[in-house]
């Protein structure tokens, strides 16, 4: 069918542009995980979230196994101390073992102003975690806070009473679009019931994959903005 010359020029107009990808200079609060060397961008850094360690079942009893040799002496930006965590049944002594991995980093002169717990909470189940945050909130020094990872699909299908409870212990919660090395596919879809969400919360994007935010995004009084995961640029093709 041919299109008359306004008419094609209305319909370009009106498309939706492409998604570019994720330039992690265009923000200022990313993710360093273990294997991820450093970057340039780092130096703009307002936050970083730095993996710390791991509490995994993995090959024995419950515990914190360290991700870092020594403590970051990273002076300018705020620094979270994130843990990825595998399950909940901590005994006490991995508290212990978080807590002076806290009192390490703040003693190596950083601004260390809060932890970041990483775990995928299944949506069903979010009062269980809220009643596990709030456990671990008691045990942490009272300046600093609280912030965990989440799923997409929490905004979409989460128990309201589960997300309430959610909301009076932690400070942010990340909602990651992206599942290891990429991006989810239909992302756009979960993000459209972000207004359910009743906590602070930023988005978690991928650097170099795609990122589109949704509209009225910035006017949602709960979000806080993003924080990019930084990955390794690919080796070049031979």
């Amino acid at each position: 069918m041919r299109i008359a010359a306004p008419a094609l020029a209305l319909a370009l107009f009106a498309a939706p542009a492409a998604a570019a990808p994720v330039d992690a200079r265009d923000h200022d609060h990313f993710w360093l995980w273990a294997g991820v060397e450093p970057q340039p961008v780092l130096r703009q850094a307002h936050s970083l979230y730095i993996l710390a360690g791991e509490v995994t079942a993995r090959g024995g009893p419950v515990r914190l196994i360290g991700q870092r040799a020594a403590a970051p002496r990273i002076r300018g930006p705020e620094i979270w101390l994130a843990v990825r965590v595998e399950t909940l049944r901590w005994p006490r002594p991995v508290y212990d073992q978080l807590l002076a991995t806290l009192a390490r980093w703040r003693a190596a002169g950083g601004r260390i102003v809060g932890v970041q717990i990483d775990f995928d909470a299944r949506t069903r189940h979010l009062a269980d975690y809220a009643a596990f945050l709030a456990y671990l909130r008691a045990r942490l020094p009272a300046d600093c806070r609280l912030g965990i990872t989440g799923l997409l699909d929490w905004s979409a299908n989460g128990d309201p009473a589960g997300l309430a409870a959610l909301a009076g212990v932690v400070d942010e919660a990340a909602l990651q679009i992206y599942q290891g090395r990429r991006v989810i596919p239909g992302y756009e879809r979960y993000l459209a019931t972000l207004d359910r969400l009743p906590l602070p919360f930023r988005i978690g994007i991928l650097q170099g994959g795609d990122w589109t935010p949704p509209p009225g995004l910035t006017s949602n009084r709960n979000y806080r903005g993003t924080i990019v995961f930084l990955v390794n640029p690919a080796p070049p093709r031979p």
